[in-house]
């Protein structure tokens, strides 16, 4: 895998970012595991459903899997997380990376629930997005990506962008031929990095703005996979590098 910063600046740029990676036409799935805590602490606000209706199915289940009596919240049980859709997603990340009362509400749910199964406490210094602190990471509340379409599926005329972006058909039909008979298969993917109290509760600053850079994990051909991520960031409206293959 290899890392792409994101300049996004703000929160609000960022959850645009994110909202993006779902939204064109080159995803060909998804898998979104996002846990209880994250779901039912998204909801704390009083209005989360006029702003977030998307949360609604998912409130629901957060609060049956929490009630189990069967299923330990102190646990990795896979029952506590849920497949959530792009929107879910977004609106949970949203509910933190805010400014105002949502977020404080947020925030303290989340900060309870942690107390009650003894979890450490997050550090709010510390720097979110560690690649380093993945391995220790609990609970791990967000783990989200998009598996592209392989470079065998792009269609000539709805996919033309990402086919041009190579230097020639030549050079598209090599790296489509590697791709196919890769051993293991090559996938293309966007995924974004784990995600947990600290990322959840101290990405960013009272103003609203990214304390540290955030990174896209990306894996596939680099034409293809740099083509895609720069249509992203324009769909986001975040300034675009001028090279290739920037980091």
């Amino acid at each position: 895998m290899i890392g792409h910063e994101i300049n996004a600046g703000s929160a609000e740029a960022l959850v645009r970012f994110v909202r993006a990676l779902g939204q064109h036409r080159y995803v060909a799935s998804r898998l979104h595991l996002v846990h209880a805590f994250a779901v039912e602490a998204a909801c704390a606000s009083s209005e989360f459903e006029a702003d977030e209706p998307a949360l609604a199915e998912a409130k629901a289940w957060a609060a049956a899997a929490l009630a189990d009596p069967s299923i330990d919240r102190a646990s990795k049980d896979e029952r506590l997380h849920r497949k959530a859709s792009d929107a879910e997603l977004v609106a949970v990340l949203a509910a933190f990376w805010s400014t105002g009362e949502r977020r404080e509400r947020a925030s303290l749910a989340l900060a309870e629930r942690l107390v009650e199964i003894g979890a450490p406490p997050p550090d709010l210094d510390a720097l979110p997005f560690e690649e380093s602190s993945e391995e220790d990471m609990f609970p791990v509340l967000i783990d989200a990506g998009w598996e592209l379409l392989p470079l065998s599926q792009l269609d000539p005329e709805r996919h033309k962008g990402a086919i041009g972006a190579f230097d020639g058909a030549l050079t598209f039909d090599v790296a489509r031929f590697e791709e196919e008979n890769a051993i293991p298969p090559l996938v293309t993917l966007h995924e974004l990095p784990a995600i947990g109290a600290v990322e959840l509760l101290a990405a960013i600053d009272g103003d609203g703005e990214l304390r540290v850079p955030f990174v896209l994990w990306t894996s596939g051909n680099e034409a293809y996979v740099d083509y895609v991520l720069r249509g992203v960031l324009k769909a986001a409206k975040i300034a675009v590098p001028e090279e290739r293959g920037f980091e």
